[in-house]
């Protein structure tokens, strides 16, 4: 497998929860987080970009509370 290029999110700070993320080519995203650097999830950036819509949007506010 190619090595990847991991960013972390600029949300994390110094913090010791940090999330990852590496875009493989134009048609993979995958995302990390730090506590557990061996799972990794695998979307879309489409996919990826809905669901972010849909958090800033409050869909999923009801699984919060």
């Amino acid at each position: 497998m190619a090595v990847q290029s991991w960013q972390k999110s600029s949300f994390s700070g110094d913090t010791a929860n940090c999330i990852y993320v590496s875009a493989v080519a134009d048609t993979v995203v995958r995302i990390r987080e730090s506590d557990s650097p061996d799972t990794i999830l695998t979307t879309t950036p489409d996919a990826l970009r809905a669901f972010l819509c849909g958090v800033r949007a409050g869909e999923f506010d009801h699984l919060t509370t």
